[in-house]
């Protein structure tokens, strides 16, 4: 469970209620289910309109991304990339055929099972990125959408604003109704400005960050495998894949691997 998100969403609308609650009128005042329902409704019927519905289907599985605590094992990924290096020197590419089955990530074990098939290292590259590129693309359809829908919140915010406006206009004889009726018409626009800007762009922005950190984790393995195939001494690639590591990470690679 990624807790900076939960904590960042609880802290967020915490801060809206009290800042709510400390206002003369308290919180009664800024509910109101008929703005919920046009920004709410109104939004999320656009966005299906204007996306695929497979796509909104997954609506549940990309908020299940933006709660989910991403570890990506790349000093383990490196360590083993270098073993393998160890022994494809020592004993040839194709004694790396019993190692396979020990590697858990499909893409890693695919990129492997082609250097020991013989492929060409250009068409294992050409493979490689191509795979990778298609999970990017996959990945930003789920970014894409919250992005769409941070647009279009505030949008039939004030949309139902304006209804509300053409409603008060319409019953201006009524003097003592006038204050409330102005504050209900602009509920609806501070409804769309909070789902965009504390729910929908959040996981806009987490979605887009798990997708940069995947494509660096598989850019790392396809250098490592690359290398692999071409024979470089696993010492080189250790130093080449280290540059994908932070300064902390580095370090606690040196020592595992110092320490073996």
């Amino acid at each position: 469970m990624n807790l900076a998100s939960i904590i960042g969403w609880g802290v967020g609308f915490g801060a809206i209620l009290i800042s709510m609650a400390f206002t003369p009128t308290g919180l009664g005042v800024f509910w109101d289910l008929s703005s919920v329902f046009i920004t709410v409704v109104g939004s999320f019927s656009a966005l299906m309109a204007s996306s695929e519905v497979v796509a909104v289907k997954k609506i549940p599985t990309y908020l299940g991304f933006f709660f989910r605590r991403n570890s990506y094992a790349k000093v383990s990924i490196i360590k083993i990339l270098v073993e393998l290096s160890e022994k494809a020197r020592k004993e040839g590419l194709l004694s790396l055929d019993d190692e396979l089955e020990q590697i858990n990530d499909p893409f890693f074990k695919s990129g492997m099972r082609l250097v020991v098939d013989g492929a060409d290292p250009e068409i294992i590259r050409t493979m490689l990125y191509l795979e990778l590129d298609q999970m990017q693309e996959r990945h930003k359809v789920g970014s894409d959408l919250f992005k769409t829908w941070a647009k279009l919140a505030p949008a039939f915010g004030m949309t139902g604003t304006l209804i509300g406006l053409v409603a008060l206009l319409g019953n201006l004889e009524d003097k003592s109704a006038l204050g409330s009726s102005m504050a209900v018409a602009l509920i609806t626009t501070l409804y769309g400005t909070i789902m965009a800007n504390l729910m929908f762009t959040p996981v806009q922005l987490k979605l887009e960050k798990i997708d940069s950190e995947e494509a660096a984790v598989k850019t790392m393995i396809i250098e490592g495998v690359l290398s692999i195939q071409s024979g470089d001494n696993p010492r080189i690639l250790e130093q080449k894949l280290m540059t994908f590591l932070t300064p902390k990470d580095r370090s606690q690679l040196s020592s595992s691997i110092g320490g073996e």
